[in-house]
């Protein structure tokens, strides 16, 4: 049975590409769970159209997240720490800490989408990158300061 494939799924193929499959794992898996739809003339052009309207939405998005870019790139955000010896702070500043400074700077971001690839542990300016979408990324300056 050919299906189209309304999703990306692990090991069968991507968006948009017919596929081959037991007519068992389409019927009780791909449709129902709204993977696939059968291949036929009418569901290709349902399946343009939704495509059309994809392109859309996705755009849209975009827009809003260059839009919020611009906003996060001219931010600077200070966070003040206790110091041990040598400029090195106790514990460390991750994630949390830096998505509720945004937060209060009036940026509101899901967790995960801060950039870093280990907790800040020494004072200093910190460069951070932010992962808004796929082609759109925004970096910021963190300021750690002796509090």
């Amino acid at each position: 049975m050919e299906v189209i494939l309304l999703k990306n799924v692990l090991k069968l193929g991507e968006l948009g590409k017919v596929v081959k499959v037991k007519a068992g794992y389409a019927r009780n898996y791909l449709i129902p769970q709204g993977f696939a739809i059968v291949n036929s003339d009418e569901n290709l052009k349902k399946f343009e159209v939704f495509k059309k309207r994809q392109a859309k939405l996705v755009a849209a998005q975009k827009e809003k997240f260059i839009e919020l870019k611009k906003k996060i790139d001219i931010i600077s955000i200070t966070l003040s720490a206790e110091v041990k010896e040598e400029e090195e702070i106790y514990g460390s500043i991750g994630e949390a800490q830096i998505l509720k400074a945004l937060k209060e700077e009036g940026v509101e971001l899901e967790k995960g989408s801060i950039l870093l690839s280990e907790p800040l542990k020494k004072l200093g300016v910190y460069d951070i990158k932010v992962g808004l979408c796929q082609d759109v990324e925004a970096a910021f300056k963190v300021w750690i300061v002796k509090k």
